[in-house]
């Protein structure tokens, strides 16, 4: 998921686990009527679960829809939600089957049936938004509807398919409310999941509402939340500490975050090791600067990760060495392996090779009001140009407008996020760097699509390290993206607001369920 979430909470041993039965929301007790503020410098891209694909959509979409299958926290497997049961059907991991769980109606009443499912698949596939998440679903060949049973075909063995049923791209619409070909205008949702979205203000807010018809894998109804959107993590800052704000989530700025106080009475702090990633991605079609293979090795040898996580990011991020994270099944050091230092005379051999004119000059573009992206890319851009041998014009643009570019090949080169969708290794492969993958920058590499297919196959995903390990290999060598650092998260709330460290854990879930007064 762009900007977009595996996070490893070494804190989680304290959660209780929530049944998976069919549970339906039990009223909350006390301060029902009180609403919690949260706030964020994330974007909803679209209401539309077909027109989005990122963290912030994608957190709304988690509390406003549901899919068949969902995630416990900490839990490293799927569990029914909208679903009663689903399993795969035979050993060859080719037939899905989900049998949906009675009594789910949508907020006009209608009841929820097993052809809104296949609708809900059908249409994400068929739009195929740039922005959407139509490329998570690369292996579902076809879906069909029998009574309350939804079976699935895929077009290869695929054991990760049931996690990618959990995620944002799975989430169940109203097929009499979203149009088959194209997204749904307006500022409406009709989902069944565990909040009804009562009003709406694109970037400013989104007040969200107890859902009294939820039925599924949560068993204790939240409180009213209201979610405000703010440009960026000054504004988020300013916003908490005017206290207009209970809690405030992705992303303050590095110094706010530097500067935190876990002993601070006043508020409760929660900072736990995360898998969420972000990179440098170059567009490697011809016709770019950055098309020759050795100009990317070239800029792999200069990037200093180090320098950027202590300068920029005031520590509160780790230098990362390879495109899966620490902390994640295939984890590897494979750019580490072949770019152990920061060279200016191994970039310059690569370049003269190439043949290419010196400096070599490309476009840096970022997405305006995320974090700390602006002094990244300028500090990127001194890195570069201080060997003389690169001249990078770097322009920032407003969310939704970058998320465009990129998609349609308009930048030579970007650095964005990657909160992965599930907790699986997979969700490092395919969407960043396979054919067709999320990211776009024309890469392509039969080995590395043929190992992407292979680590697919293994039911037993410990089975897969081998695998992924060998893209790992294969994509440092090719250097379609440069990995830069991994991140920590950080959940700040007042000290009468609970639950702010389950918000989310790795599972592409944002719990604001579990948010509580105290």
């Amino acid at each position: 998921m762009r900007s977009v979430r595996v996070r490893i909470l070494t804190t989680l041993l304290v959660l209780a686990a929530i049944g998976i039965g069919g549970w339906q929301l039990l009223p909350a007790r006390g301060d029902e009527g009180r609403t919690i503020r949260v706030g964020t410098s994330d974007t909803v891209t679209s209401l539309d679960p077909a027109g989005a694909y990122d963290a912030g959509s994608w957190a709304l979409f988690s509390n406003v829809f549901q899919s068949l299958l969902t995630f416990e926290p900490g839990g490293s497997s799927p569990v029914p939600d909208a679903a009663e049961k689903c399993a795969f059907v035979g050993s060859g991991l080719r037939t899905y089957r989900c049998d949906l769980r009675e009594g789910l109606t949508f907020p006009s009443g209608r009841k929820v049936t097993a052809e809104d499912v296949k609708y809900s698949f059908d249409r994400v596939k068929k739009i195929n938004s740039d922005v959407g998440p139509a490329s998570l679903l690369s292996t579902l060949k076809s879906v069909s509807a029998s009574g309350r049973t939804v079976t699935f075909q895929l077009s290869s063995p695929d054991a990760t398919f049931p996690f990618k049923v959990a995620t944002g791209a799975g989430s169940i619409v109203d097929r009499t409310k979203y149009p088959a070909t194209g997204l749904r205008d307006g500022d409406g949702v009709d989902g069944t999941g565990v909040y009804d979205l009562t009003a709406y203000t694109k970037g400013k807010r989104a007040v969200l509402a107890p859902n009294s018809r939820y039925k599924g894998a949560v068993k204790d109804a939240g409180r009213p939340v209201e979610l405000s959107f703010y440009a960026d993590g000054d504004r988020l800052d300013e916003a908490w500490q005017a206290k207009r704000i209970d809690v405030a989530t992705r992303t303050l700025p590095p110094k706010v975050l530097a500067g935190l106080n876990a002993s601070d009475p006043s508020q409760r702090v929660s900072e736990v090791d995360s898998s969420e990633t972000r990179n440098l991605y170059l567009d490697t079609r011809a016709g770019s600067p950055l098309h020759d293979k050795r100009v990317r090795q070239a800029m792999a040898w200069l990037i200093d990760r180090e320098r950027l996580a202590a300068t920029v990011y005031d520590g509160t991020v780790d230098a990362l060495y390879s495109l899966i994270p620490t902390g994640i099944t295939g984890h590897t050091t494979s750019y580490f392996d072949l770019y152990p230092k920061q060279s200016t005379a191994e970039a310059r051999r690569l370049l003269t090779e190439a043949g290419v004119t010196l400096p070599v000059r490309f476009t840096y573009g970022y997405g305006t009001g995320r974090g700390a992206a602006a002094e990244e890319a300028a500090e990127i851009k001194r890195e570069l140009e201080a060997s003389g041998l690169f001249k990078v014009s770097v322009k920032g643009y407003e969310w939704t407008d970058f998320q465009k570019r990129w998609a349609t090949g308009k930048l030579d080169a970007y650095a964005v996020g990657w909160v992965a969708d599930y907790p699986d290794p997979d969700t490092f492969g395919a969407p960043l760097v396979g054919t067709d993958g999320t990211m776009n920058t024309g890469y392509r590499s039969k080995a590395v699509d043929q190992l992407i297919q292979d680590s697919q196959r293994y039911a037993d995903r410990s089975e897969a390290d081998q695998d992924f390990r060998e893209l790992q290999q294969a994509v440092a060598a090719d250097v379609p993206v440069i990995p830069l650092w991994q991140a920590k998260e950080y959940v700040v709330s007042t000290e009468d607001v609970g639950g702010g460290q389950y918000l989310s854990d790795g599972t592409g879930v944002f719990r604001l369920w579990r948010l509580t007064w105290i």
